[in-house]
């Protein structure tokens, strides 16, 4: 035996049923948010903050590979 249903029901409806929190106001400041970040642009420090939010160990890697390639350069000979 198979019995199915359907439920009508917007997404809001959705999650006050399952007792999941209205993340709406936290939405609307991200999305504001972002649209800012597009029409004044992005300051140097807010990208620099993005980047080392979002990959974690960029800017320890990249120092480590600068000093592996200024240890490769020759150095003159003294004297």
């Amino acid at each position: 035996m198979k019995i199915s249903f359907d439920i009508d029901c917007t997404p809001a409806e959705a999650r006050s049923f399952f007792g999941l929190p209205d993340l709406t106001p936290v939405h609307d400041v991200y999305v504001d948010k972002m649209k800012s970040m597009i029409t004044d642009g992005i300051a140097p420090a807010e990208f620099e903050r993005m980047m080392r939010t979002w990959m974690p160990g960029i800017s320890e890697s990249f120092e480590q590979w600068q000093k592996l390639m200024m240890s490769a350069i020759p150095k003159p000979p003294v004297g």
